[in-house]
């Protein structure tokens, strides 16, 4: 039998700031936002990880091709600053037009196009 002082000691976790797991046969997802991120920027982002799940699932094309780059770009700038430079935003939207006859069947396709058109201003 283990003596007092050993089994006071369990598993001792200080600060943690991210996502783990503890035991088998788990699995973490985390997004970390950065701060300062607004609500315009959040919905865009909501959209373009929906519209990134929905073309993996599409036959790929040149057009889907250069879109899901745009998409993975545009992800990481919201995550990185918490916000898109409009010459990404000018980007994703000439990319979305080119997918055209992949997204315009697609919800997650138009609610990018939305977010991205206000953020543009229209």
């Amino acid at each position: 039998m283990a003596a007092a002082d050993e089994r006071d000691r369990g598993i001792h976790i200080g600060k943690v700031h991210g996502a783990f797991a503890i035991g088998d046969h788990n699995t973490v997802t985390h997004h970390e936002h950065a701060p300062g991120t607004d609500a315009a920027h959040e919905e865009l982002l909501a959209a373009v990880r929906q519209l990134r799940e929905d073309l993996a699932r599409v036959i790929e094309t040149p057009q889907v091709t250069l879109l899901s780059a745009e998409l993975t770009d545009a992800q990481e700038e919201i995550e990185t600053t918490g916000r898109t430079a409009p010459g990404r935003l000018d980007r994703l939207r000439t990319a979305l037009a080119d997918a055209g006859a992949v997204t315009g069947m697609l919800a997650s396709g138009a609610a990018v196009g939305q977010a991205v058109a206000a953020l543009l201003g229209g």
